[in-house]
């Protein structure tokens, strides 16, 4: 790899006076280097990041950087403004400018080396070399590392000279090789981190005496977790991470800095976090896996604020500590909005657990196109009649004044919708197995298993395989001058070329026959076994509640309705599916209506709301109920779930819409004898859950404190006020 920086990539006397000069005038060299292919097309890029958020740095910086497709390797270009120019700092213009320029596809040692310059200029020492330089090769060695900033002592050493070993230079400044940027290694801050439990609990035991436990306090510091994160991943990252590290330590306070940067990031060890007293997010974009973090003092602000104001932020997290004011603790809800990569899989999980979060990425993704397309057609059937399926186009054929047109337009658009779901399952499986690489070759091998008609199973193969292929080659060591084009060249090429000889040639074909054969089995069942398959779906849909089980259930109905014309064994599953679905929240709602007793007060406040979430077909309304009291909550919801299943399946009951609840009645056959079916289950499953929470009223001590709101305790005059959740 060349040298991040050389002479020809310095301009000490940059005469630039506005920011959009200065990066033409710094990109102007890189291109003259060879390290820019297309001068207009790499500015865009850099005026495209500098729009999410100014490069401008307190002490006179600027740093425009980028990530693009025409820069060929990882380079920098510095210029020194004596009319200084604006960079949106708070404290005034920079004299001081480096263009950072890093390739689309930038491994993670090119983004180390990068970010390690970033953490370089929180340093007045090296800022300070760099105004006083007047030597280009000077000025790129400082950049790199390679000689001594002249703040060290004089060595004698003329300006334009390189010191070299043996003349009496002083140690060259820590070179920007790609090192791990993180302050300690994973096992050390673990390490500490059990030191730091271990003190608090010796200073809980021994703090008796006032003088003890001052002493105990003394002797273990304030201890900070912060995350740092921009729209880049480049610079302001790792800045912010130096800067806070450098306010910690004049502060006597440890703080451990996870950088989410574009080179990917290491997850904090969790007996780190757990042993922090407080936290501080400094970013720009989403926090991945945020919910970790939960449940302490938190301070949470822009990238910005953690380079411009580090000690500010310290002090006031500190405050919120020494208040107690804590941030939420972690929800499902929490875990469900972080993204499905973060959740794809952890390097202890055993294969099935990861192979199950693989499987949930995809259906993750596909779920949105299921309900937007399937509403959309529901509401073509609605308007036009299920004849409308055979309209002519709406691109050749469209009257504003029919609403057999709009009809017809409602379809084909919620037809485009479900042409997606296959290749989309397929390629964020993938994606969840091997990140973004494995998008490409993922989408190609889903929209194959759709033209060799293998549908959704042909598309949970194909997802796999893609993934597998490409973490496959990311295993192989390759020369440094490939790494830039390997994510957006080499591997898109090389898996989607295996992916597609696969899926044609090779398991296409028995997939889409295993498919056909499963089809016409749907299509089969009658009487006893159609009963039988709609308890399964009905169990699995309330046994998690909206979690991978349900889920399943949900795409294995979804997937037999994915097709031009479903087949009427399909149509009856997904009834099933939904009206089981519906049942929990449904029970819990009037369950909390007829015995409102037996549930705290908050409980009764949520019964109201699962109404509508249930009549909308939202399993999730009923997990607060079921993580206060999953073994008397769960066990009766899958009953009445199994329930409702069997009797919609009895009763032939259909639907061609994937979602809508009670509100797409009017598109499922046999919709009164559906509506019984829901009704039965929910009254079962209601049953079940008072008598159950009666029996406990009735095991508990009559004795009692009363509830603290005045009012009778969940369990019954008397009883307790909570309830374990494991009870």
């Amino acid at each position: 790899m060349s040298e991040l920086i050389t002479a020809d990539l310095v301009d000490l006397d940059l005469s630039a006076d506005t920011k959009e000069a200065a990066a033409r005038s710094l990109a102007e060299r890189m291109v003259a280097a060879g390290r820019v292919t297309d001068l207009d097309g790499f500015l865009a890029d850099v005026a495209a990041r500098e729009a999410q958020m100014p490069t401008g740095l307190d002490g006179g910086i600027g740093i425009p950087h980028c990530r693009s497709e025409h820069v060929t390797e990882p380079t920098l270009a510095f210029g020194r403004s004596a009319a200084r120019i604006d960079f949106g700092a708070p404290d005034g213009p920079a004299d001081l400018v480096f263009l950072i320029a890093a390739p689309a596809g930038a491994d993670s040692d090119h983004l180390t080396i990068l970010s390690g310059l970033a953490r370089r200029l929180m340093s007045a020492e090296f800022t300070g070399a760099l105004r006083s330089a007047d030597d280009p090769r000077r000025v790129a060695a400082l950049i790199r590392g390679d000689q001594p900033e002249p703040s060290a002592a004089a060595d004698g050493t003329e300006a334009g000279a390189e010191p070299t070993a043996g003349e009496g230079a002083e140690p060259a400044a820590e070179p920007l090789v790609a090192e791990p940027l993180a302050p300690e290694s994973a096992a050390a801050q673990a390490t500490k981190a059990a030191d730091v439990a271990e003190a608090k609990a010796a200073e809980a035991v021994s703090g008796e005496g006032a003088g003890g436990g001052s002493e105990a306090a003394a002797s273990v510091p304030f201890r900070i977790v912060a995350v740092t994160s921009c729209p880049t991943g480049i610079a302001h990252t790792y800045m912010a991470a130096e800067s806070l590290e450098n306010a910690a330590r004049e502060a006597g306070v440890e703080l451990v800095v996870e950088t989410q940067g574009s080179a990917g990031f290491d997850k904090l060890p969790p007996a780190t976090i757990a042993a922090a007293d407080a936290v501080i997010f400094a970013h720009d974009v989403e926090v991945r896996e945020k919910a970790r973090f939960a449940g302490k003092p938190t301070v949470d602000v822009g990238v910005k604020a953690g380079i411009n104001r580090p000690a500010e932020l310290i002090a006031e997290v500190r405050q919120k500590a020494a208040r107690g004011e804590i941030s939420a603790p972690a929800a499902a809800a929490d875990a469900d909005r972080s993204a499905p990569m973060d959740r794809a899989g952890e390097p202890g999980d055993r294969f099935g657990t990861r192979l199950r979060k693989w499987l949930m990425t995809g259906v993750s993704y596909m779920v949105p196109f299921v309900a937007a397309g399937g509403l959309l057609i529901a509401l073509a059937f609605a308007i036009g009649g299920y004849e409308i399926a055979s309209a002519k186009s709406v691109a050749d054929h469209f009257i504003w004044t029919e609403k057999d047109s709009w009809a017809a337009l409602l379809f084909q658009i919620g037809v485009a919708a479900f042409t997606f779901l296959v290749p989309v399952l397929a390629g964020f499986i993938a994606y969840g197995m091997a990140d973004r690489p494995g998008l490409v070759p993922g989408f190609v091998g889903g929209y194959i298993a759709t033209t060799i008609k293998a549908g959704f199973l042909g598309g949970l193969v194909a997802g796999l395989i893609a993934g597998a292929i490409v973490m496959g080659i990311q295993r192989f060591k390759v020369p440094a001058s490939l790494r830039g084009i390997m994510p957006v060249v080499v591997i898109p090429l090389i898996s989607s070329a295996i992916v597609g000889f696969l899926m044609f040639v090779v398991i296409g074909k028995p997939i889409a026959s295993a498919q056909e054969a499963m089809t016409d089995w749907l299509n089969g069942l009658s009487g006893t076994n159609a009963i039988m398959l709609g308890v399964l779906l009905g169990l699995m849909m309330c046994f998690d509640l909206g979690g991978p089980v349900n889920k399943v259930a949900y795409a294995f109905a979804t997937g037999g309705i994915t097709v031009a014309n479903p087949s009427d064994g399909s149509l009856k599953i997904m009834a099933a599916v939904m009206a089981a679905g519906m049942v929990p929240p449904l029970a819990m709602a009037l369950a909390t209506t007829v015995r409102g007793r037996l549930f705290t007060k908050t409980e009764r406040e949520n019964g109201k709301a699962a109404w509508v979430l249930g009549a909308s077909f939202i399993s999730e309304g009923a997990i607060p109920f079921a993580a206060a009291d999953p073994l008397r909550v769960i066990p009766s919801s899958m009953v009445g779930g199994a329930v409702t299943g069997a009797l919609s399946m009895t009763f032939d009951c259909t639907l061609r819409a994937p979602h809508g609840g009670i509100f797409v009645v009017p598109l499922i056959g046999q919709p009164f004898l559906y509506l019984l079916a829901i009704v039965a289950g929910t009254a079962v499953s209601a049953g079940l859950v008072i008598v159950l929470k009666g029996m406990r009223k009735a095991s508990r001590p009559e004795t009692a404190a009363p509830a603290a709101d005045g009012e009778t305790a969940p369990g019954g005059a008397g009883g307790e006020a909570k309830v374990p959740a494991t009870v």
